[in-house]
Order: structure tokens, then sequence, then C-alpha cells
């Protein structure tokens, strides 16, 4: 019990610094998800939307993960799915023990119903959805998850054109700026974003295998729209990012 009660207040915690004052509602409905399925707002398993908590993507999977979960399969419903007008459609099955028989669910995606900042990823999105739905009904998640949410906002913008940086392919300080490292680094704690998924959108921002294979310029451009992106549609961004986690992380 004093295990439990420490992680609600740690969450608690966080949440305040993250989203400012919370409901009477959302703090007992934050100790109940603590202490059911151990879900760490610090982790990424958390968000906070409107006064109402939702399910992430990595959530599930840590979720999964704990619960022993056996395997996940996903397959794209071809005869359901649109290339031409960029709509997909997706069956995931989880399962949950070796002797389970799976429990399916579905996601779909198109421009229509996933924010103007993930336009493009349609397809790994629509499997993102249609893993966690066959997730949150296998181990009874009440919570809808933040990327099944169609656009979070219409008025998303896409990213400035970058402030021009002196040549260089140090990621190290400039002119008595702040190292590109540190901000980087700072960035992801003051906005609670998974590093490793951040990572991945910045090697692919970059155009790059890694991060460390990429220019100054390039990283600087980077971190400029990410900062850019945190502050005008924070909820937005974590949706793109859940685009890049694996959807293999739990094996059969």
């Amino acid at each position: 019990m004093k295990k439990r009660t420490v992680s609600f207040r740690s969450n608690a915690c966080i949440a305040r610094q993250l989203w400012g004052g919370l409901s009477g509602i959302a703090l007992r409905t934050l100790r109940e998800l603590t202490a059911k399925y151990s879900l760490s707002i610090v982790a990424g398993d958390l968000q906070l939307l409107d006064g109402r908590w939702y399910i992430t993507h990595s959530g599930l999977l840590h979720l999964a993960a704990r619960r022993g979960c056996c395997g996940i399969e996903t397959s794209l419903q071809e005869q359901s799915s649109d290339p031409v007008a960029a709509r997909w459609i997706f069956q995931a099955v989880v399962y949950k023990s070796p002797a389970s028989k799976g429990f399916v669910g579905y996601g779909d995606a198109d421009p229509s119903n996933v924010s103007p900042m993930v336009r493009g990823a349609e397809m790994r999105i629509a499997e993102t959805r249609a893993v966690n739905r066959a997730l949150r009904k296998a181990y009874g998640i009440g919570l809808c998850s933040v990327e099944e949410l169609g656009a979070f906002s219409s008025s998303s913008k896409t990213t400035s054109t970058p402030s021009p940086s002196h040549s260089s392919n140090s990621n190290g300080s400039h002119n008595g700026q702040p190292r590109l490292r540190d901000r980087f680094c700072l960035l992801i704690r003051q906005y609670n974003l998974d590093p490793n998924l951040v990572k991945a959108y910045a090697a692919d921002f970059c155009g790059t295998e890694s991060l460390s294979g990429a220019s100054r310029d390039l990283v600087e451009s980077f971190i400029n729209q990410l900062e850019k992106y945190a502050k005008e549609n924070r909820e937005s961004l974590v949706c793109k990012l859940n685009s890049y986690a694996p959807v293999s992380e739990v094996t059969r």
C-alpha cells in the first residue's frame, strides 16, 4: 500500500507541474489508475486533455509487458483500405497467453481524422490505433487512448522557416548560446517527451540513420521545430511521436 501511495504522489506531483491544478475528479481517477494499472506519467503512460485522462500507446505496451503479453499480430485490411485516398484500416490481435484465442481490435486513419501535423503517416497511425484498441480490450482498459483521437486542432500549423545558423558540424555551444544537446535534453524534460521517440523523429526529420549523423544546421532546425510544436500543441506532438513507436515491442 505504501508503494502505491508513493507512486500516486509522484504522479500527482508531475501532473501538477505539467498541467497545473487538477480537479478532485482528475486526482481520484489518477489514484485509481496508479493503483490498478501502475501507470506512470513520467514514463509517458498517461495524458491529461481537457480535464480527462487518456492512456498512450507506450503506456499500453508497458502494461502488456508487465502482464506477460505473449504477442501482437497486425494485418492490413487491403479490401477496406484506399491507398489513393490515404485511408488505411488495420486489424490487430493481442495474445495474453499461449493458449489465448486473441483479442481483436481495428484501427483506421485518413487525412480527415488525423492531425495536420502527422499527415503522410496515416498507415502507421491506423496500425497503432488497431493495436491500442486490441490491448484495451485484452486488459480491460476503459480509457480511450490518445492515438485513437481524431485531429487535435484544426489550427495546427506546419513548422516555420528555420532561423539562420552558422555553418558547423558540431552540436556544441556557439557564440555563448546553450549547446544544442542541452537544449534538446531540456525540451524533452520540460514537456515530458519520450526520448527514444524524439530521437527517431529527429533522425527522420534530418534524413539520417541517427541524430549523431546530422549536421548542426539540421539538428538546430529540428530543435526549433520541436520547441514550436511542443509550445503550440503538445498533445498533437505526442501523437506524432507515438507514430514512431514500434508495435512489435511485445513479441509472441
